[in-house]
């Protein structure tokens, strides 16, 4: 049983890794078209992809390990989650934002 209670943590932990690692490459390609084509539409989009996916999973991960390890007290674990869900509102808000501008 804590076989696969272990397998089943170090595959969470894989897949918010993964996740993470993704969300900035995905962020860093719209970067990437932003600077190539000069569009704000694009800057929008990077930054708020960036923030949806690489800032709120590292802001997660790193959170939940060190709530897991007992660095940090218990009583932040609300605060994290608050962080984390701003980072995701903040980086949809752009993403909206993006789609929506007009050059």
């Amino acid at each position: 049983m804590v076989a696969i209670e272990t397998l089943m943590n170090w595959l969470i932990t894989a897949l918010a890794f993964g996740s993470t690692v993704l969300g900035g490459y995905v962020g860093y390609q719209a970067y990437r078209g932003y600077r190539r084509h000069n569009s704000r539409a694009m800057q929008y989009l990077s930054v708020g992809l960036f923030c949806l996916t690489a800032v709120a999973f590292v802001v997660a991960f790193v959170g939940s390990v060190l709530l897991r390890q007992g660095l940090l007290p218990s009583q932040f674990q609300q605060p994290l989650t608050l962080v984390t869900r701003a980072f995701q509102f903040v980086g949809v808000l752009f993403i909206a934002y993006s789609l929506h501008s007009r050059e």
